[in-house]
């Protein structure tokens, strides 16, 4: 009851008393608190002046917060300008204060650095207006660049280079289609261009990954990848796989023909490897069939050896889950080859040649 969320008793600053932690107070001052004593005050005091946060700021959790015109982590610094004027010269066209993507210190924003999610871009500009992380929608994944390599993100914005246009710079002047006809060329059937599986240029879909004959068709519709568990086995073994779906062999069922018909163990024992921890019989999710779950069918994103996980869980990117580059388990992503990133969503692959 008394280790901390990194599993450190009262975080090495105190000890455990019936469940309790009683922090260090041998200079009788209390500066070491909280729940687990993770809050240290000690470290607001300025070794020169001996003051907390310098005598210019108030100490909250071991971090000194400033008073107008002074900075530093200590509060030892002072501004050359008013805190009316530093405050003027951070706030953002939008009335906002470093556009709220930064700290104002003395009149200057001093900008966050690259998401904390490892999201490509950084934020930057006078007042921290620039957000590079909304070239999300003109990010290409294929190339692992934006603007699909044919322009520059400036602000969030693709500015093509010649001979290029279109909001991810994705289309050439030579083409003779609109962006919009090439974009309903590519897309056919699908809900996405490509089934967001490939790169549309001009009305034509190039499947990606690049040289990988499982990825195929006229708008790239079809995935054998699908066929393939995590260990990488097709169908199980029991099947053929047919543009994304299992054909199981007679005497075999399933998504990836796991289950077989016949099952040579009674219901007391099936039943009894189907139970998750809490006793329930897969989850109250699905069905038992010879000692393995099977998950229901009206609830597709429900998975798992116990139907106890959540495929909405999994992180997206361009509306499909892993990007359709992976394998959702248990609500984390599971990339294929040649991709990465928590969606899946980052070709390290390379182009064709």
């Amino acid at each position: 009851m008394c280790k901390n969320s990194q599993d450190i008793v009262c975080s090495n600053a105190g000890t455990c008393h019936c469940g309790r932690c009683k922090c260090d107070d041998s200079d009788g001052n209390g500066l070491v608190y909280g729940k687990f004593c993770e809050c240290d005050d000690r470290e607001c005091i300025d070794d020169e002046t001996e003051e907390i946060c310098g005598g210019h700021g108030k100490c909250y959790c071991g971090n000194c917060y400033c008073e107008a015109g002074w900075h530093g982590d200590k509060c030892e610094f002072q501004c050359d300008i008013t805190p009316w004027e530093s405050k003027r010269k951070c706030t953002s066209p939008d009335g906002k204060i470093c556009s709220n993507r930064g700290t104002c210190v003395c009149g200057e924003c001093s900008c966050h650095d690259v998401d904390p999610t490892g999201d490509w871009g950084d934020i930057h500009g006078d007042t921290c207006a620039c957000d590079e992380r909304d070239c999300r929608s003109v990010y290409d994944r294929y190339s692992d660049d934006f603007c699909s390599g044919h322009g520059q993100c400036n602000c969030g914005r693709c500015d093509c280079k010649a001979g290029w246009y279109g909001k991810k710079c994705e289309h050439p002047l030579s083409c003779p289609l609109s962006p919009e006809e090439s974009v309903k060329k590519c897309q056919g059937s699908a809900t996405l261009p490509c089934s967001g599986r490939g790169r549309c240029e001009c009305g034509k879909c190039t499947c990606y990954p690049p040289g990988d004959l499982r990825v195929y068709g006229k708008t790239c519709e079809c995935d054998d990848r699908r066929c393939e568990d995590l260990d990488g086995v097709v169908c199980g073994g029991h099947g053929a796989c047919s543009c994304g779906r299992c054909v199981c062999e007679r005497g075999w069922f399933g998504e990836l023909c796991q289950h077989p018909r016949k099952c040579n163990m009674t219901e007391e024992q099936s039943q009894s490897l189907c139970e998750s921890a809490d006793g329930i019989l897969c989850s109250g999710k699905g069905s038992c069939h010879c000692g393995k779950c099977i998950c229901s069918a009206e609830e597709w994103f429900i998975s798992g050896e116990f139907c106890d996980c959540d495929d909405r869980d999994c992180d997206k990117h361009d509306g499909l889950i892993c990007t359709g580059n992976g394998i959702c388990s248990c609500g984390n992503c599971e990339c294929w080859d040649g991709w990465t990133g928590n969606a899946c969503e980052i070709w390290l692959g390379t182009e064709y040649p």
